[in-house]
């Protein structure tokens, strides 16, 4: 089958399920008001990432909304419906990632702009210029996508949201926080933590903004491999 007729079944999904269109939303308005607050209180060591200081909320719906794309293909039988429509696992879950990150990305970019130009009104003189600006912006829609996207990966390999999140969210919101105050340069390879290079005016690390991405672009595709390869070898 070809893969423009699939992925627009897998998009039908998503737009039809009112938790992954919540999940959307949830990526904007949890980026832009913890970033907002952030930046009404924020001193001058780094603006940018005071800016954007609601991505480490946002990336939380994110994650959600690539969990639960997946997730909900093993419940019910709806993944042997689907594999009898798409026969061919491989097309389907490249499809299945394609409508993940579309929508992501178009959000994530939304949201970065958004929160960028929200930050400058409460930064005012002490707001980063316009080319880091966009810079942030843009790196926060890539990141955004990239968390969804390792976050299905994830799914695909557990087979279970609730295991997906019970994994994802605690090592975000702790695991990599204590990687990092006990582990120095090792944890900046960790994908949350690489990734938001790109939302930092400055960073003390060995990777940029882009070489940071690259990282976390190395995690995400890495769980989409696992998830693949699981896919093709386990019963659906």
């Amino acid at each position: 089958m070809p893969f423009a007729p699939v992925l627009h079944a897998e998009w039908i999904k998503i737009r039809t399920l009112r938790s992954l269109l919540g999940s959307l939303a949830a990526i904007l308005v949890a980026t832009a008001a913890f970033s907002a607050l952030a930046s009404v209180d924020a001193d001058d060591s780094d603006p940018l990432y005071s800016m954007f200081f609601g991505i480490s909320f946002g990336q939380i719906a994110a994650i959600a909304f690539g969990t639960t794309a997946v997730s909900s293909e093993f419940r019910g039988g709806a993944l042997r419906l689907s594999l009898a429509a798409v026969p061919d696992r491989v097309c389907w879950f490249a499809a299945k990632a394609a409508a993940i990150a579309l929508p992501t990305l178009a959000v994530g970019l939304f949201t970065g702009l958004v929160t960028f130009l929200g930050g400058r009104a409460a930064l005012g003189a002490s707001a980063p210029g316009w080319a880091e600006g966009l810079r942030g912006a843009v790196g926060c829609g890539l990141y955004l996508t990239l968390m969804a996207l390792f976050a299905a990966g994830v799914a695909a390999v557990l087979r279970s949201g609730t295991a997906t999140l019970s994994v994802l969210i605690p090592f975000l919101l702790i695991v990599s926080f204590v990687l990092g105050d006990l582990s120095g340069g090792v944890a900046d390879l960790l994908p949350d933590r690489a990734g938001q290079v790109a939302l930092h005016s400055a960073w003390n690390g060995t990777l940029g903004p882009w070489s940071g991405l690259a990282v976390t672009a190395l995690w995400t595709a890495a769980a989409l491999l696992a998830g693949g390869w699981s896919l093709r070898r386990r019963d659906a």
